[in-house]
């Protein structure tokens, strides 16, 4: 894409998702850390059935790290990989207490120290929490930078750099929801819906979709 296709595709974007924003449900820092914690290979609709209970029991750091990895999987046994992030978020809840004396961090080094958080995490918390033009790279926005032509790169850090280069900064963090959103629920995995997507104009995908005939 040229840089006036790649303003006018994100344009288009933004005018199909105007009031775009993380679909993962919280009420604090804290809760949005865990919640995107938990959202690693598994779906944002997912995480939203657990929390509520989750967070009800231990909705601050303090009270999380009190529980067992077994208590906090109780909770999370609905989602992917379960074991694992019940030991993190208990993990990680000990250490913003002992580290950051129980706030969130604004940092991505400090950020990606703590258990279950990487890049994609640490990106998310940057952008929705402390206003920071960070793109965070999920599948849906790699799937979407690579087939469309408006970020390529062979790693998510790759597109990430590529998106952060290309995206005009007034954009980026509103951006991320926009790519996230079309990319889940129009330019599919498996078959994009290219037929009802605003941007298709300036679209590099060869192959584009036609609307099924009923």
């Amino acid at each position: 894409m040229t840089a006036e296709e790649r303003l006018v595709f994100l344009k288009d974007l933004e005018g199909a998702w105007p009031d775009a924003q993380t679909e993962l449900h919280y009420t604090t820092p804290f809760t949005l850390l865990v919640a995107v914690v938990l959202s690693a290979q598994a779906t944002d609709a997912s995480v939203n059935k657990v929390t509520p209970a989750l967070f009800a029991a231990a909705p601050t750091p303090q009270v999380m790290m009190q529980l067992s990895e077994e208590e906090a999987g109780a909770y999370i046994r609905t989602i992917g990989l379960w074991r694992n992030k019940a030991r993190n978020i208990v993990e990680l809840s000990r250490q913003l207490v002992e580290r950051h004396g129980g706030e969130v961090p604004d940092t991505r080094d400090d950020l990606e120290a703590l258990a279950g958080v990487g890049r994609k995490t640490a990106n998310v918390i940057l952008s929705v929490l402390f206003h920071q033009p960070t793109v965070p790279v999920d599948t849906h926005v790699f799937r979407l930078a690579n087939r469309t032509g408006l970020g390529r790169g062979k790693t998510v850090e790759a597109v990430e750099k590529k998106l952060e280069k290309v995206i005009p900064t007034r954009m980026i963090r509103d951006s991320h929801h926009w790519l996230i959103l079309q990319g889940r629920y129009v330019c599919k995995a498996r078959k994009p819906e290219c037929w009802r997507c605003v941007a298709a104009n300036d679209c590099l995908y060869p192959d584009k979709t036609d609307r099924p005939e009923i």
